[in-house]
């Protein structure tokens, strides 16, 4: 009996440690959503509100900052004038690794796809790399700090 209690109680602790990654890999996919939904008042679902954020438009400290940030790239890109933004971010080989029961970190790839109205035979923008802290705040995973290394082009 006391076999199956070990077992059962291993089976449910991997089975939350996966729970909680998948969550952790969720704010990815909803902030690659959001930001390309245009969709930026949502970001509250994704960041910390003490949030860092480094990318190519800069470095934005703290969600109100963030909010702001991704509202005028978003304005600055839409150079057509179309009402959307001109990008699909893909996010794809994400490594999510637990700390603690409050922390992790984590990295995945960033696929940046141009969907301006302009053909072009190369619709990559960028291809880069997200290096992400995460921290559990009030029972809910979200992004405290995230940079993007651009790994293509040389920049």
């Amino acid at each position: 009996m006391a076999d199956n209690q070990n077992f059962d109680q291993s089976m449910l602790t991997k089975l939350q440690t996966l729970l909680e990654i998948e969550e952790i890999k969720n704010l990815r996919l909803r902030y690659a959503q959001y930001l390309d939904g245009n969709r930026i008042d949502e970001m509250h679902e994704v960041f910390t509100k003490d949030a860092t954020v480094k990318v190519t438009v800069g470095q934005m400290n703290g969600l109100d900052e963030i909010k702001m940030g991704l509202k005028q790239a978003y304005k600055d890109f839409d150079r057509d004038g179309r009402g959307f933004y001109p990008f699909m971010h893909a996010t794809v080989n994400h490594n999510v690794r637990l700390l603690g029961p409050n922390e992790a970190r984590g990295t995945c790839y960033l696929i940046d796809f141009e969907t301006a109205s302009k053909v072009d035979p190369n619709p990559l923008l960028l291809l880069g790399l997200y290096s992400d802290i995460y921290r559990r705040q009030d029972g809910k995973w979200r992004i405290s700090s995230s940079v993007l290394d651009v790994t293509w082009p040389n920049q």
